[in-house]
């Protein structure tokens, strides 16, 4: 069984659990405008920081810093969006993470949206992201079927929140873009296998209609590979490993803004 068929498995059984609780008090806030958030318009790359306490591939990484903390130093580095692991099992994330990082960058006065970076197998995930202050949710195309890829685009748009959809190839590509995705991410790494390949990543990128905005995932591990994604389709470009190396990821960041001009 790969990697991410163990991770599904174990994402349904959660979901169970999920479900026999009683849903909490939504925050009472009005989710961030993702799109305009992300969308490039001619501009610098905009980045999505990652927190990530751990991660199948490179195992444990930096603890100096509590999620909130982190996500702070991002919103208040100039990331235009933070991303939040939400999986345990695999990641050691939590809801209570993505929760805190919320209050941090709310209490900070900072509009900085939140992506719920959850395996999606049920609308249940969805409606505790906005109850936790999500302003997107990462929905997955390779874990589902399209009509039920569908389904989840309309409940994350009910709970007012924007579905943040991932593929990896051409074909996925057209699923979410049927599911009506208007934030389409490319994973250059292929979840089944966890191969790299930025230049089938390069070419799906390129396929995604200028209505929409792309974002890069996976591999960006310095400014020169931020420069060189800013030069391409995508609008901005997610994070996650390199920052997340970094007792202090303040410096990597402003480097890496820095690259983001794609000079």
């Amino acid at each position: 069984m790969s990697l991410l068929a163990r991770i599904v498995e174990a994402k349904r059984r959660e979901v169970e659990a999920l479900g026999a609780k009683p849903r909490r008090a939504p925050l009472d806030r009005r989710p961030l405008d993702v799109p305009h958030a992300l969308g490039r318009d001619g501009g610098r790359l905009r980045l999505i920081a990652e927190v990530k306490l751990r991660s199948p591939s490179a195992g444990v990484l930096s603890r100096a810093l509590a999620p909130e903390a982190r996500a702070l130093v991002y919103a208040r580095g100039g990331a235009a969006m933070v991303s939040v692991l939400c999986d345990a099992p695999f990641f050691d994330g939590s809801w209570e993470h993505l929760a805190a990082a919320r209050a941090a960058i709310d209490a900070a006065g900072l509009a900085v949206p939140l992506l719920a970076k959850e395996f999606v197998v049920d609308a249940r995930q969805i409606a505790e992201a906005r109850d936790r202050g999500a302003d997107a949710v990462l929905l997955i195309a390779r874990i589902v079927d399209g009509a039920t890829l569908t389904a989840l685009v309309g409940a994350t748009r009910s709970e007012g929140l924007e579905p943040f959809v991932e593929v990896v190839d051409e074909a996925e590509l057209d699923t979410a873009l049927a599911a009506g995705a208007r934030v389409v991410g490319v994973n250059a790494r292929d979840l089944d296998t966890l191969a790299m390949d930025p230049v089938r990543t390069a070419r799906v990128l390129e396929r995604i209609p200028r209505d929409r905005v792309a974002v890069h995932l996976s591999g960006v591990r310095n400014p020169d590979a931020v420069a060189a994604v800013a030069r391409g389709r995508a609008d901005a470009a997610l994070v996650g490993e390199a920052l997340m190396r970094a007792d202090d990821p303040a410096p990597l960041l402003a480097a890496m803004l820095a690259g983001a001009a794609g000079n």
